[in-house]
């Protein structure tokens, strides 16, 4: 694995890589990006001498006949003073994808190599300009589907979560060194293991894992959002509330039962919480093939959801909310939804007396939607941390989980008087929390992560 790693510097040092670095399709400005040791070089043959160090500079670029392909700005950032570490030049031109390919083939002509996905922010992580977690908040960034995953992601990329996991690590380091020299004096009258100040030390370590752990799991909820399942008879409002909540016209609201005979998918934001929303068919017995179809498909969605809302009409008897509430998957994770609370002039908001999770609505007059949002969030123990939160990903969370079992471990280890084993929890400990930065890492990690990145960052 060390080998296969070193391998990978080696040639992000001896390899210049060239991409264009926006999105596909025209636009007032396209931009390529080369990164490398002859990146200058390339440049240089391309539009003449460069600028200062990053200043920009109207340029034209020509083939190798000196017939201009485009014309535009460039800029040189020098290394170790660039994002990967080494030298990179920017080209800024016009957007026409025609042109930026004629000009990426001149620098791939002129000894570039065609970057991979994610491979300048591979050579800003291997060169030591970001951390494993930065990098992936580049991704997540760019990935983002609400504001609050936006501001968490840019959190992740400032460095709060690799802080608060640095921080963790030199309180396991600190301790690490006390229980080694401990043992170094077992021949001594004087058991420095006994000393209760080491206890509260390790449960301190304890406390900020659970405290960071249970960040992360907000952080996650910001990356990974939920699946929001909306079901119920035909002709109650179902498609209506998914118009509501995501502020469109994304589904067909007829007066006709049987509309929606597809499942119709929505992104929305809940209290900055990526949420996508299933408007499902209506789930009744019926003989047409299609509607049978639509049906069958929302079973099927109603197995992958985080979270139901059973929408029926306010005034509907308990018998019939009892047939459909036994064909939920998981009752557990679901919201008896009444809607057309405007027909039947009752208040709007959450019920208690129906033995179940319950929310009174009219989506006609926007009534008791707030309510709804509050009733999922609770379900989920969510709660809009945008302002101070990080984005966490599932590999963070299990890392994060294992280095608190070690830290329990080497508790129970340290009541017992056994240093050896407490110092090597620690080292475990130490050594996972690591694996989230990248400190001690295994290449195919990397080739995941940075494979799932666009071409170009």
């Amino acid at each position: 694995m060390a080998d296969h790693e070193n391998g990978r510097k080696r040639q992000a040092l001896t390899t210049t890589i060239a991409a264009i670095a926006t999105p596909a399709g025209r636009g007032g400005v396209g931009i390529i990006r080369l990164s490398g040791p002859t990146s200058k070089k390339i440049a240089e043959k391309l539009c003449g001498q460069l600028a200062e160090p990053r200043y920009a500079a109207y340029r034209q670029f020509t083939d190798g006949a000196g017939v201009v392909i485009d014309d535009g700005l460039v800029i040189y950032f020098p290394c170790p003073h660039s994002f990967t570490g080494e030298d990179v030049v920017e080209f800024q031109v016009h957007g026409s994808p025609v042109g930026l390919d004629i000009l990426l083939e001149r620098c791939l002509a002129l000894g570039a190599v065609a970057a991979r996905p994610g491979e300048f922010s591979e050579r800003a992580f291997l060169n030591g300009r970001i951390d494993l977690v930065q990098a992936e908040a580049i991704a997540d960034l760019i990935d983002s589907r609400t504001r609050g995953a936006a501001r968490s992601a840019q959190r992740s990329l400032q460095g709060e979560f690799s802080n608060r996991i640095n921080n963790i690590r030199e309180l396991l380091i600190e301790l690490r060194k006390v229980i080694e020299a401990s043992i170094d004096f077992t021949d001594e009258d004087i058991d420095f293991l006994k000393d209760t100040k080491l206890v509260k030390q390790n449960d301190n370590i304890i406390d900020k894992l659970d405290q960071l752990l249970k960040q992360a799991e907000y952080g996650r909820l910001m990356h990974d959002g939920i699946t929001l399942v909306i079901v119920g008879p035909p002709n109650v409002g179902k498609s209506s509330l998914l118009n509501a909540l995501s502020k469109m016209e994304s589904a067909i609201v007829s007066e006709t039962p049987g509309t929606t005979r597809d499942v119709i998918r929505e992104t929305i934001s809940l209290d900055g919480l990526p949420v996508t929303v299933l408007d499902t068919a209506g789930l009744r017995a019926t003989s047409d093939s299609i509607e049978s179809e639509g049906i069958r498909r929302a079973q099927n969605a109603m197995q992958q959801a985080d979270y139901i809302l059973l929408v029926m009409e306010d005034g509907v008897s308990q018998k019939d909310i009892d047939e459909l509430w036994v064909q939920l998957p998981n009752p557990d994770a679901a919201c008896l939804v009444l809607n057309k609370a405007d027909i039947m002039g009752n208040p709007v908001g959450q019920l208690k007396d129906y033995h179940r999770p319950a929310v009174r609505i009219s989506v006609k007059n926007n009534e008791g939607l707030e309510s709804l949002s509050q009733q999922v969030c609770e379900h989920l123990q969510f709660t809009d941390h945008s302002e101070d939160s990080f984005i966490a990903r599932r590999r963070h969370i299990d890392a994060l989980g294992r280095a608190r079992d070690y830290a329990q471990q080497a508790a129970t280890q340290l009541q017992a008087g056994l240093g050896d084993l407490v110092a090597e929890d620690l080292r475990l400990a130490l050594d996972v929390l690591g694996e989230i930065t990248g400190e001690y890492r295994a290449d195919d990690l990397l080739g995941e992560i940075f494979s799932s990145f666009c071409i170009g960052k």
